[in-house]
């Protein structure tokens, strides 16, 4: 939970380096509380259609929006590249499999343009 507030605290924070734990156990909370939100959504009725989302999930999507951004931005910092990187996700398909990709690799040695390597090496 300790990687998921400091996303929060850091949410403005598109400089710097997000190890590769940082970003994904933020993801994996994230997924949780969706999956709840989205079940109570559906269990009281607010909402829904066909993608099941409802005023709980989707206003904690809303909120949620900047952060996620920020640390994927920082996340590809601490991979050596640019957080432009990120808008390949809106190429379809291929777009997302690059960005998974990219998310998934170890940290740059040393520091790069973005700072110090966050695992301390």
């Amino acid at each position: 939970m300790n990687w998921y507030i400091k996303v929060l605290k850091n949410f403005t924070d598109f400089q710097g380096r997000a190890r590769r734990k940082e970003y994904w156990m933020f993801a994996l909370i994230h997924f949780i509380i969706m999956i709840i939100l989205v079940s109570i959504d559906m269990a009281l009725g607010l909402g829904g259609g066909a993608q099941g989302y409802g005023i709980l999930s989707g206003l904690y999507s809303l909120i949620l929006l900047i952060p996620s951004l920020a640390v994927a931005v920082r996340r590809l910092h601490d991979t050596g590249k640019s957080g432009w990187w990120i808008l390949i996700g809106f190429v379809p398909a291929v777009g997302a499999i690059v960005l998974l990709i990219f998310m998934l690799l170890d940290s740059q040695s040393g520091s790069n343009k973005w700072g110090n390597n966050p695992k301390g090496e």
